[in-house]
């Protein structure tokens, strides 16, 4: 969840109303965020105090007090939800060009502009805040989306964006002096402490994008950096928002938060200018879009959902005070069949006799939400906006009318059997990573991979985490590794889930749970390995069969197998199948693993013995 850090005198000014920190937190809790933490700072030699506040990963309209305070606001409601406006365009050269090689580099831009607003200094940081908010959110540290914003007053349309070669683009970075090309820029800002963690999104690419106005002045070289030409200040009163992008989506997203939420301060209230954008395809499209997204919902799929009953009126109400609109229509539904009546009798709202049969009464609303909610996708988001209006605590507690018994995983229970005998046994257990590197568990363990074994992942960050581990071997052997400054011998044993390949598998691979034992020593203690098999079974119940004639029963079988010495493994078998291995490790193994003691191990399928 994203913290919000808010000042609480500002927060009560913007709300119009003042709270002890008990009231406030209880009104963060019924409007479904959470005040997270007070703190005291020092500001001009004044104690000021900050509410840490968490707000849900998809309300981006939260991230700043202007969203912060109008939705409480409205939510309490002190305010109507406010009508956002897209007026006409203020010039004709207020467009934007994209060219065709900005598809090689990031394809979409969104822009927007705000005109006649007022900056204070409170509200331009809120307005620098918000957007490093969302550049670390719903931007993806600005992979998916990159912000710009410059004065307008000082660049003139139209505007181009493109993608040229480093070389090629040449400009004054903000708050610098110096003139700079692609190529000197990127090495300028590999020691920023902010910047440096960006040039990584283009530096290998062949070309950069850019924006250019009228006049060939660079805007901005997203994302990395703005152009100092146009850099915004409190005297600046237009401003152009424009917004860079993988994802058209997101940036459009990105570009109603910004607009919807500093609106407030222009001249006229609520209102913005769009820009035109064209692409190659000679597609205009213009920006930005405020058309409402609308849902259908059902009465009683809401009531049902929630465990309450309440009217459309009623929830007409409660929408509002989650800023949504709803247009109000009746459907009615006519049940012939005796059993779909029953099946509804529990959840209806209203019930009439009629020639005979049942008619159950509905109501669909079309529900619309404004630009300021993208989060709201599904008839669910909907419901889950009434409940916190109606008041989660506020719904009547019943008794569920289905009644089940929880137990525990039959898989985990004999899991944690195991582990407490085996440790009782005098091995101690070990947690080893789930992922490992490759050679790991084929090269050092001096087996081949065929491909068909191990799940592969696609661009690992790391080699010591290149597949999903196949054995628990290769963890307990870098265990003992770690562990060279303990007194021998060392007994280790880990049961836990490994990852195969599956063909039948909906998902192409399997989990399968097994238990490993290791033992080293001055000597390989192949005896002893071989005893805590016999204690495992013995535990299980199951008992020994010598000769491999019984069907519930185990017995081992001499075998060879790359990972272990020559004559000194064994395959365990249980009911005829086989279910794992013990042995004496193979010399060229310990070598690989740097570990200087003879080892002996076990390693078996558990999921065999449910």
């Amino acid at each position: 969840m994203p913290t919000v850090a808010i000042k609480k005198l500002e927060l009560f000014e913007a709300l119009g109303k003042t709270y002890t920190d008990e009231e406030f937190e209880q009104l963060c809790f019924d409007f479904g965020i959470e005040l997270d933490d007070i703190e005291e700072e020092i500001e001009n030699e004044e104690k000021v105090i900050i509410y840490k506040i968490d707000i849900p990963a998809n309300r981006y309209d939260l991230l700043c007090i202007e969203g912060l305070a109008r939705s409480l606001r409205i939510f309490l409601g002190l305010q109507e939800p406010p009508v956002f406006k897209v007026k006409e365009r203020l010039s004709e050269t207020h467009k934007i060009t994209v060219l065709p090689d900005c598809a090689k580099i990031r394809p979409f831009v969104v822009c927007a502009i705000l005109k006649d607003i007022t900056f204070t200094e409170k509200n331009y940081k809120s307005f620098i805040d918000l957007q490093d908010k969302l550049h670390h959110n719903i931007c993806r540290r600005r992979k998916l989306v990159a912000i710009g914003t410059h004065d307008l007053d000082k660049i003139e349309g139209p505007f181009t964006y493109e993608a040229l070669l480093p070389s090629e683009i040449n400009f004054i970075p903000l708050n610098q002096t110096k003139k700079m090309n692609g190529e000197e820029l990127m090495k300028f800002y590999e020691s920023d402490l902010k910047l440096k963690h960006y040039l990584h999104l283009i530096r290998d690419s062949s070309v950069y994008p850019v924006i250019y106005d009228k006049n060939r002045t660079v805007l901005s070289l997203p994302p990395i950096i703005n152009g100092e030409h146009s850099k915004i200040s409190l005297k600046t009163k237009n401003v152009f928002i424009e917004c860079t992008a993988l994802d058209l989506t997101k940036a459009n997203i990105t570009l109603n938060t910004v607009i919807t939420m500093f609106s407030e301060y222009c001249s006229e209230p609520f209102t913005v200018h769009p820009v035109d954008i064209k692409y190659p395809n000679e597609k205009i499209v213009s920006t930005p879009n405020f058309d409402c997204v609308s849902f259908e919902v059902s009465l009683n799929y809401v009531n049902k959902l929630i465990g309450i009953n309440i009217d459309a009126d009623k929830m007409s109400e409660l929408l509002h005070k989650m800023q949504l609109e709803e247009i109000k229509e009746k459907r009615t539904v006519v049940y012939s069949n005796k059993k779909e009546i029953e099946q509804e009798e529990e959840e209806e709202e209203e019930e009439k006799e009629e020639g005979g049969k049942k008619e159950i009464v509905d109501y669909l609303l079309t529900v619309k939400a404004p630009p300021t909610r993208s989060d709201i996708i599904h008839a669910c988001d909907v419901a889950e906006d009434v409940g916190i209006a109606y008041g989660f605590n506020n719904i009547v507690r019943t008794t569920p009318k289905s009644n089940t018994i929880g137990g525990v995983f039959p898989l985990n229970e004999l899991t944690e059997l195991l582990r407490y005998e085996i440790a009782q046994a005098g091995y101690t257990e070990a947690l080893t990573f789930a992922l490992c590197s490759h050679d790991d568990c084929f090269k050092k363990m001096r087996v081949e991979d065929n491909g068909k074994i191990a799940a592969v992942i696609e661009n690992a960050k790391s080699q010591m985490f290149q597949i999903a581990r196949i054995s628990l071997l290769p963890g307990l052997l870098r265990t003992r590794v770690e562990s060279d400054h303990l007194k021998l011998p060392i007994k280790l044993f880990e049961v836990s889930d490994v990852v195969l390949l599956d063909e039948n598998s909906e998902i192409g691979s399997k989990n399968e749970r097994r238990c490993a034992g290791f033992y080293s020593g001055t000597t390989d203690g192949f005896e002893y390995i071989h005893g805590l098999l016999d204690r495992i079974m013995e535990v299980l119940e199951v008992p020994c069969d010598l000769e491999g004639e019984k069907t519930e029963a185990y017995y081992i079988k001499e075998t060879d197998h790359p990972s272990y010495l020559p004559g000194r493994c064994a395959s365990v078998f249980y009911r005829h199948k086989q279910v794992g291995y013990l042995g004496v490790l193979h010399p060229e193994v310990l070598i690989n693993f740097n570990i200087s003691t003879p080892c002996s191990v076990l390693e078996i399928n558990l999921e065999e013995f449910l």
